[in-house]
């Protein structure tokens, strides 16, 4: 460290400090990365590696990117799982010193990211803490972009559930925490144990929020929440190097406030990605999103994965969204509005960071006169929601006039350019601006009293930033310069020089320009703190532009699609007339065909659907489930009409998928999930089941089936609303046995070509599966067809057949007409007049018929 130079020195001790983070070390125009860490760099950005050698040291490793443009190389980085520690400046360039204060400002991971251009705009950032303790589980996570803070308490099987919900980026776990995440990707962090310690937790919490008790912050009795919420807190406070003040409140989720939908519901119903690509295109999600509002958007999101269980919560959302259908206009108005606002939510937490720039400043007030227009269309509205959302807007009237005088209409955004500060708000500003102009025409003044005193028409005085202002002969003419010009640099074509005179105007306007840069520079920062004081009304604003959004976008769904207004009830019925899919409506080229939905706790407790392949089984399955989660976030549904008996839970099993990921078969992940319903599931839930026991054999599959119905009918304690779709058409004559147990089925005709799925349901027992058909129709070579047919017939003919019987011909009495050609055959025997048929016509039918049953081909 001795033969360091002090720049070096300076770098070292920084870097010791964050051994396990590659270090931006802000050298002027660039971060620059030594060492390792420029080998890093260079690797994972594509970019150059060079050296550089500092005094008396070897070369260097060296990297470095653009400070105007590190956030695209900053955003690569995380992305490769790498923690990068930001470097600045921290104090003013000054060329009496030759070596600046440096010191890291924040340290960017997955979970602390806040700028909005590394950010995808319709998803939360989140960083998630888990702590657990003997059964129980403590959650906390935070999205640092927008001031989000949400923590609660749940069992241990529950935890990963939740939280795949959010996907959080970064997960903190305690160091000695095996457990592992399977269900989402995400960065663990394996910090300190004393992060998750009660009383460290309680101090920092309470230190935060400025609260006296933890009942304060809704944490009285939730030990685990609030170790984990501490945990959270200190990570952010000490990678972002902040009190981060826009963290102002702490939500503490109750799961009995929401409707629970497990992570299997959430990916078998498609809500928010379609499962065969992840796109969002083909879920509910994408059919519902009309936000224009990137804040809009990911409350929608949110939403829609925990749809409410409060009445009227729920039908104060209905009535908003009602409003907003018929009134047209109304929506509309506030549509053209919040196309305006961009990311207000984003932007607030940069104004409280205090880390916002001055077009972003500026921005802030086009956000808080918007915010005055929405308020004023929003107090025209009649529903309960939207006159309290009006209510929520404060009057930003003055406050946006200020920024307006003080802010320039289109300012630099970096700092220390200059170019921020409108005329007339600072006198000392004023002046200098004015004498910096004043001697800028006092330079083209000289140019012209220099070329007429020596004759050089060419003469031009310059100006760089290496060398100042100059005069420049071309070299040609360089003799007619006069002797008092003193040289300063030569070029190739021409000479530079400079005169006492130059020197005095060029320190004139330097020095005002530099002192004009540190007046602004000042000036915004003294602004920004006073704005951040005001960002818990800021954030209120962001938040109901949001709620607007997001009301707004259901309503034109709405409209666009023909969705009703559901009744909710607190009975446990759910009655929809016409239902729809959402989604599959959509992507038909045809009309889809409706279907009536009637779930009670009596003589409708489960339906058993059957039917063939291809019929609408599952369509109509999933229909139901994301009819009762629209309703239940708040949205109109698909249907002619619809009473929704609240839900507590959804669960769905549909579908076969092996997890490979934890080692798990398909028919045991089917399991698996299966028993999680049976332990979960109570009288208010909604059960969806599509085949179970399909991934073992026939018989233990058809028991396994019967036992999975009986129980969900008959234990007392359960008896969830429940659609049961299989294929063991044996089940079917449990409906004379259990009163609450209804058979259903899709409607489906023969025809000449095969068979023609009506999708319509019907109150009955399908009457066969029609699989071979199914078969066909996807495009079966003709003769796997007819040799299924033929199969199908030896095996359920009435006669035990073997397979070794089958392939031998031993022992089969065959029936005397089979297959296709034989069928024609049959027909044709079934309409003869034998009363009326000669021997001779009868011979003759004999030897056709024969014929044709040898040589079917011709």
């Amino acid at each position: 460290m001795a033969d360091l130079t002090p720049l070096l020195k300076q770098y070292h001790e920084i870097k010791r400090r964050y051994p396990d983070a590659l270090l931006f070390f802000r050298m002027g125009d660039f971060y620059e990365m030594l060492y390792d860490d420029a080998k890093t760099a260079a690797r994972v950005l594509g970019i150059a590696l060079t050296s550089r050698r500092y005094g008396t040291s070897s070369d260097i490793p060296l990297a470095g990117v653009p400070v105007k443009s590190y956030e695209t190389y900053l955003t690569k980085l995380v992305k490769a799982g790498l923690k990068v520690a930001i470097c600045e400046q921290t104090e003013l360039p000054d060329p009496k010193k030759k070596l600046l204060k440096r010191d890291v400002t924040e340290v960017i991971t997955p979970g602390t990211i806040a700028s909005e251009e590394m950010l995808d705009a319709s998803a939360g950032n989140y960083l998630a803490a888990v702590i657990k303790v003997e059964g129980k589980a403590g959650i906390a996570y935070a999205d640092v972009s927008t001031g989000e803070f949400t923590c609660g308490e749940a069992a241990i099987g529950e935890v990963e559930e939740h939280l795949a919900k959010i996907a959080p980026r970064e997960l903190l776990l305690a160091e000695d925490e095996t457990w592992r995440p399977v269900s989402f990707d995400a960065a663990i962090a394996p910090v300190a144990g004393y992060l998750f310690d009660e009383e460290i937790a309680a101090g920092k919490l309470l230190d935060h929020f400025k609260v006296a008790t933890l009942e304060g912050l809704g944490l009285e009795g939730r030990a685990l929440a609030l170790r984990a919420a501490g945990a959270v807190l200190s990570y952010l406070t000490e990678q972002k190097k902040s009190v981060l003040p826009h963290i102002e409140g702490l939500r503490v989720f109750d799961s009995g406030h929401y409707l629970v939908v497990d992570e299997f519901t959430q990916r078998n119903l498609e809500l928010l990605e379609r499962q065969r690509d992840r796109s969002a295109e083909g879920s509910l999600f994408s059919v519902l999103n009309r936000t224009l509002t990137p804040p809009g958007t990911r409350l929608l999101r949110r939403w829609l994965i925990f749809p409410l269980r409060d009445r009227q919560e729920i039908n104060a959302r209905l009535d908003a969204v009602e409003e907003l259908f018929t009134n047209k206009e109304l929506s509309d108005n506030l549509g053209e509005l919040l196309k305006e606002t961009g990311d207000p939510e984003r932007l607030v937490s940069k104004i409280a960071t205090q880390r916002a720039n001055p077009r972003e400043v500026r921005r802030l007030g086009a956000i808080l006169r918007l915010g005055a227009e929405i308020k004023g269309e929003l107090k025209k509205a009649q529903s309960n929601l939207l006159k309290g959302l009006a209510e929520r807007i404060e009057d930003f009237s003055k406050l946006a006039t200020e920024i307006e005088q003080t802010i320039i209409g289109d300012p630099s955004v970096v700092l220390l350019e200059g170019g921020i500060i409108n005329k007339g708000v600072n006198e000392e500003l004023d002046e200098l601006r004015s004498l910096t102009q004043d001697a800028r025409s006092h330079i083209a003044s000289l140019q012209l009293k220099e070329r007429s005193a020596t004759g050089i028409n060419k003469l031009k005085v310059g100006y760089n930033s290496v060398f100042g202002y100059y005069i420049e002969v071309p070299r040609s003419l360089a003799s007619k310069v006069p002797s008092h010009y003193i040289r300063k640099q030569t070029l190739v074509s021409a000479e530079r020089f400079f005169t006492p005179e130059l020197k005095e105007l060029e320190q004139k306007i330097l020095t005002a320009e530099e002192r004009s840069k540190i007046i602004e520079y000042e000036m915004f920062l003294a602004f920004r703190e006073k704005l951040a004081g005001r960002s818990r009304s800021f954030k209120a604003l962001a938040d109901v532009m949001a709620e607007v959004d997001v009301l707004r976008s259901l309503a034109q769904a709405a409209r666009e699609n023909q969705y009703v207004k559901p009744q909710i009830t607190e009975d446990d019925e759910i009655r929809i007339t016409s239902s729809r899919h959402p989604v599959v409506e959509k992507l038909l080229a045809e009309r889809f065909i409706p279907n009536d939905v009637r779930l009670d706790t009596e003589e409708n407790l489960v339906l058993l659907v059957t039917g063939p392949n291809m019929s609408g089984k599952s369509t109509y399955l999933r229909q139901v489930a994301l009819a009762v989660i629209m309703a239940q976030m708040g949205s109109f549904v698909p249907a002619r009409k619809a009473s929704i008996g609240l839900v507590d839970k959804i669960f769905t099993r549909i579908g076969a998928s092996d997890d490979l990921s934890r080692g798990v078969s398909t028919f045991l992940a089917e399991m698996a999930e299966t028993a999680n319903i049976l332990r979960s599931a109570t009288p208010k839930s909604l059960v969806i089941l599509d085949e179970i026991g399909r991934g073992t054999s026939t018989y233990d599959g058809m028991a396994i089936a019967w036992a999975v119905i009986e129980y969900l009918h008959s234990s007392p304690e359960l008896r969830p609303k429940t659609l049961f779709a299989t294929h063991y058409h044996e089940l079917t004559e449990l409906a004379a046995h259990f009163k609450g147990l209804r058979n259903v089925s899709f409607s489906v005709k023969r025809t000449k070509d095969g068979v023609l799925f009506l999708r319509k349901l019907r109150y009955e027992p399908s009457d066969q599966s029609y699989g071979i058909e199914v078969a066909r129709l996807a495009g079966l070579p003709k003769a796997v067809v007819e040799r299924a047919r033929f199969l199908l017939e030896r095996i359920y003919g009435g006669e035990t057949v073997s397979i070794d019987e089958i392939l031998t011909e031993k022992k089969v009495q065959l029936r005397l007409f089979t297959g296709a050609v034989q069928d024609e055959i049959a027909a044709e025997l079934a309409e003869l007049d034998l009363d009326s048929l000669s021997p001779i016509e009868a011979l003759q039918k004999l030897i056709r018929w024969q014929e044709k049953l040898n040589h079917p081909t011709k």
